[in-house]
């Protein structure tokens, strides 16, 4: 169905903001527009679909269900089929946690973990509600009225019923519902290629590093079984184990400059290299500080701290430097993206830090670690394959990164009134 966008020009000023001249403003807990339900007691039934916390998305819009024993369930909160879920209790709340019963729930009914207040829809779409209670403008107001000691804060069952709220007429309300769930859809279909291109890089990884291309008589050795033409090396024969500085507090803040200076927090991006950093030093506070930068291609990953179990790897894409948190491995004799996917795929931090309440890795263990050492050729190839795998994931999350920026600029729009939909 073709939606028509047409630019409002007449508004009146109201407790939410400006808001067209058609439309209304409510309460969430007037009596005609929504409720929250009651609980209810269940009796007579063994097994009963059952929504814990865990399965209320904070992404997508219907929540999932399990099936438990009724017997195995001590506390819960009543809901049915189309009642859409609101998380109450912090961080959930916080986290954006809400979804809406599925139709296909058994009996027409489910358990909720008694975090969530069940809303029951009356003259308001409910995606449309879905949406409005996603929108920062009013989840905000939900937020601030969190009452509770530390942790433990909850958004208070009044505030959701006296949360004010803009209205269109149900006709607007579902065009608008239904241009942001186009949206969403797109969103969902990139999720799953997201996640097919992971599960395909998994198995890719997995076969190239141990079986490599087109081999057909294999040996065992210290780190499994390999292609018979492949070596077994220490880390320290084809490559360089280097450690960064510590960085002085005087430095912190400084946002441009010759050399990016990664730390910890810098490694959470998805991508595989390191190109951003909170922080950036030149030439002459390299000579103050007596530090060194290091080359592109350098492989850094973190070896104190509990940062070790995330096992993030990354690859400097710039000459730069790095904190003393992190360990960065100079490659020599060896394809640079090939040693990259190897500790990838077959490295585990956690291993190597050894189990301490303060985990670190040494030099000394890094530069021995065993790895396979296919001809350069073959690693190239190895390394070609996967990087293809690497950019065809940069792109979808970059399309995903894209569509979550129109769908926030599109809730701002249309949940406001700033560009309406045209109602046949």
């Amino acid at each position: 169905m073709k939606i028509m966008f047409y630019k409002e020009t007449n508004f009146k000023k109201t407790s939410v903001g400006r808001i067209p001249e058609d439309w209304e403003v409510v309460r969430l807990g007037d009596d005609e527009i929504a409720e929250i339900r009651r609980n209810k007691i269940v009796g007579n039934i063994v097994e009963i679909a059952f929504i814990p916390m865990e399965l209320i998305p904070d992404q997508e819009i219907f929540a999932k269900y399990e099936i438990r024993d009724l017997k195995d369930v001590s506390s819960s909160t009543y809901c049915e089929a189309g009642d859409l879920l609101l998380a109450k209790i912090t961080p959930s709340f916080e986290n954006g946690k809400q979804g809406i019963v599925p139709k296909d729930i058994p009996n027409g009914f489910a358990l909720a973990t008694t975090e969530v207040y069940p809303i029951v829809c009356k003259d308001i779409d409910r995606l449309f509600l879905f949406y409005l209670l996603k929108f920062p403008k009013f989840r905000k107001v939900l937020e601030f009225s969190m009452r509770g000691t530390t942790g433990r804060q909850r958004v208070p069952k009044e505030a959701v019923e006296k949360l004010k709220i803009p209205l269109p007429t149900s006709q607007e309300q579902q065009k608008i519902a239904e241009v942001l769930l186009t949206v969403d859809e797109a969103i969902r279909k990139t999720d799953e290629v997201i996640a097919k291109t992971e599960r395909l890089k998994k198995g890719l990884m997995q076969e190239l590093l141990t079986r490599g291309i087109g081999h057909k008589e294999f040996k065992d050795t210290e780190i499994g079984r390999i292609p018979k033409e492949w070596k077994v090396v220490k880390l320290s024969d084809k490559a360089e184990v280097v450690s960064g500085f510590g960085f002085p507090l005087d430095y912190q803040g400084k946002r441009s400059g010759k050399y990016p200076f990664i730390k910890v927090n810098d490694l959470n991006l998805t991508q595989k290299y390191a190109i951003t950093a909170d922080n950036f030093i030149d030439d002459e506070d390299l000579k103050a500080l007596k530090a060194e930068v290091f080359p592109p291609n350098t492989i850094i990953f973190p070896k104190i701290g509990m940062a070790i179990y995330l096992n993030k790897f990354r690859i400097l894409k710039t000459w730069g430097t790095f904190d003393n948190n992190i360990a960065g491995v100079i490659p020599k004799e060896i394809n640079p993206e090939f040693l990259f996917y190897y500790f990838l795929g077959k490295t585990d931090l956690k291993q190597l830090s050894g189990r301490t309440t303060a985990p670190s890795i040494r030099k000394t263990t890094l530069e021995s670690i065993l790895i396979p050492y296919p001809s350069l050729p073959e690693q190239q190839k190895i390394a070609e394959i996967l990087s293809t795998v690497d950019k065809k994931l940069e792109l979808e999350r970059n399309e995903k990164t894209r569509l979550e920026r129109i769908k926030q600029g599109l809730m701002d729009l249309l949940l406001t009134g700033k560009i309406r939909v045209k109602v046949n």
